[in-house]
């Protein structure tokens, strides 16, 4: 006779992780939940004082970032870039999330490293104003290796039809604002790890301008629900600098007849994108990392005060092709 924990899977843990969650999730949740933690499925009713509601969806994970917090063993921030990834694309919308659920998969269910990775993921969603109503676990033995494990988020956010059918059109003139990065965010990790592991040789305790290599790479992606909440009746356009850095990511949100014009010069880059650009050519480095801009707001020049306490001045919107030109 076999089991199915003598193939590698182990429900009573899997049940034992559940309980040990359970407390950590309720505590996100806001007056629309419906239901309780255990279900099917997570409700949620929609907010009674946005006027013709539209829900959007956004799905992401957090990419090799995961293999830094496997190689430090720190688990406890990892689920904040889940959820950041994930709303810091929902208010591109003008959507405000409402409620996020996660995937958790391993090879072998670790009972203290999953409640740890679910910590993060609750702060991240408190600071995103948010509320955890699902997620799903799953233990898949041959598929992962010893150790290794991969992460999913989903979230969704509603916006007003009227809202979104007023906002002012991105014009020529209008103002580029960054928002300030934390770090990395959750890109480029695949040639960061590289460069510091294979290249360099270098291991977590090293230090950059006095902060470890571990504290540098393991920085959460910064989460800007709250600024856009403040800010959006100030915004034309947002943009999340994920992939792809500002020159893929800002074109999104141009018509294709204006670029985006952006002094190189003003950028406020962090010590660690300074490090990397020595090994990394610069259009490599525009192309892959947020270069310490975690979000671009586009406002008219007449609006351009009322946000600046957030962030600083960029670039402008010009006539083009609907690219980013790097001056």
């Amino acid at each position: 006779m076999i089991s199915y924990k003598d193939s590698g899977v182990d429900i009573e843990a899997g049940n034992s992780f559940v309980e040990a969650i359970k407390p950590l999730i309720a505590s996100t949740f806001t007056p629309q939940v419906v239901g309780d933690i255990g279900g099917f499925s997570g409700g949620f009713a929609l907010p009674s004082d946005v006027k013709d509601p539209i829900l959007f969806g956004a799905t992401d994970g957090v990419g090799t970032k995961l293999k830094i917090a496997i190689l430090a063993q720190k688990f406890d921030t990892i689920g904040i870039d889940l959820v950041a990834m994930c709303v810091n694309d929902l208010i591109c919308s003008f959507a405000t999330p409402l409620f996020f659920l996660d995937y958790f998969a391993t090879g072998k269910l670790k009972i203290e490293q999953g409640v740890e990775i679910v910590k993060g993921i609750v702060k991240g969603a408190k600071e995103a104003e948010c509320a955890v109503i699902g997620g799903e676990t799953a233990e898949m033995p041959g598929i992962y290796k010893k150790g290794d494990f991969d992460l999913a988020g989903f979230a969704v956010g509603v916006a007003s039809k009227n809202e979104l059918e007023t906002l002012p059109k991105v014009q020529e003139g209008d103002i580029l604002v960054a928002l300030p990065s934390s770090g990395l965010h959750s890109n480029g990790y695949s040639l960061v790890r590289k460069l510091f592991f294979e290249k360099l040789k270098m291991d977590l305790e090293e230090e950059i301008e006095g902060k470890s290599l571990k504290e540098i790479l393991l920085e959460p992606t910064r989460i800007y629900v709250k600024e856009f909440k403040r800010l959006k009746s100030h915004l034309k356009a947002l943009a999340h600098i994920t992939g792809g850095g500002i020159v893929e990511n800002l074109p999104r949100v141009l018509p294709k007849n204006l670029d985006a014009l952006i002094d190189t010069s003003k950028l406020k880059i962090p010590p660690v994108f300074q490090f990397i650009s020595n090994y990394v050519p610069k259009e490599e480095m525009f192309k892959t990392f947020n270069m310490g801009v975690g979000m671009v707001l586009v406002v008219s020049s007449k609006e351009v005060d009322e946000v600046l306490n957030d962030g600083y001045i960029i670039g402008e919107v010009v006539k083009g092709k609907g690219e980013v030109r790097l001056i």
